[in-house]
């Protein structure tokens, strides 16, 4: 078995671990457009706005568009300061596009995926478990946060990536899987980083020094991951 193939359990024993040790304290993080978060008591979506209740009472409404993405369930960490997760740096796995390394589920849009990780020189079986966890491959799905189509898309990022039709599967994975390559491109080959910041945003990644402590994302990691080790990934150069 590959070096790096056998960390990979190692990573996912620790993420678990991590949310076995955390206290919850229930929070919406609303992280805008412009890197601004706000704590909310709760959010909802109605049309094109976004409702934000505040923890002292009241609500206001703002545009959708203006909203990065919205986490849910901040977890503050007892026993240890807050500390990177993930691969330890000796520890690199290419995530670049090649042809042996297929999507894993078996979708109707295996071809589509395919497409675009190698024009994006994406790994298409990494792309293949953030589509499963992000939708479940339901190309009109909308999550209760606004993300739309198959990789999940919020219509800020969508708008930045120039996506117009976010329920199109074609528009959609070109988008979410070039967005893919710009993580990749800032976090080098720490899938856990990568998928910490596709769910969390690059913000929260900096301002913990890894994976940060959140419920949602943590587990988010975990999941994608598990599907992930089965593709036989070899540890890179």
């Amino acid at each position: 078995m590959p070096a790096g193939a056998r960390l990979l359990p190692m990573l996912l024993l620790g993420i678990a671990g991590s949310l076995a040790a955390a206290r919850p304290a229930r929070a919406e993080l609303v992280v805008f457009d412009d890197g601004r978060v706000v704590k909310a008591a709760g959010y909802q979506v109605l049309d094109d706005e976004l409702e934000i209740r505040l923890p002292g009472g009241g609500s206001y409404r703002v545009d959708l568009s203006r909203i990065d993405r919205i986490v849910d369930d901040e977890v503050v960490v007892d026993t240890v300061a807050v500390e990177e997760r993930g691969f330890p740096k000796a520890a690199a796995y290419d995530l670049s596009y090649s042809a042996a390394r297929k999507p894993l589920f078996g979708s109707t849009y295996d071809a589509l995926i395919e497409r675009e990780a190698k024009r994006w020189n994406v790994d298409a079986s990494f792309v293949s478990a953030l589509i499963r966890a992000e939708s479940n491959y339901e190309p009109r799905a909308v999550s209760r946060k606004g993300a739309r189509g198959l990789m999940q898309l919020m219509p800020a990022t969508a708008r930045r990536l120039s996506v117009s039709r976010p329920f199109d599967p074609a528009a959609n994975v070109s988008g979410g899987v070039r967005y893919l390559r710009e993580l990749l491109d800032r976090y080098g080959d720490r899938p856990d980083l990568v998928l910490a910041a596709y769910n969390a945003g690059e913000g929260a990644v900096a301002s913990y020094g890894g994976v940060p402590p959140y419920r949602e994302t943590l587990a988010y990691v975990q999941r994608i991951l598990g599907w992930w080790q089965p593709a036989e990934l070899s540890a890179a150069r």
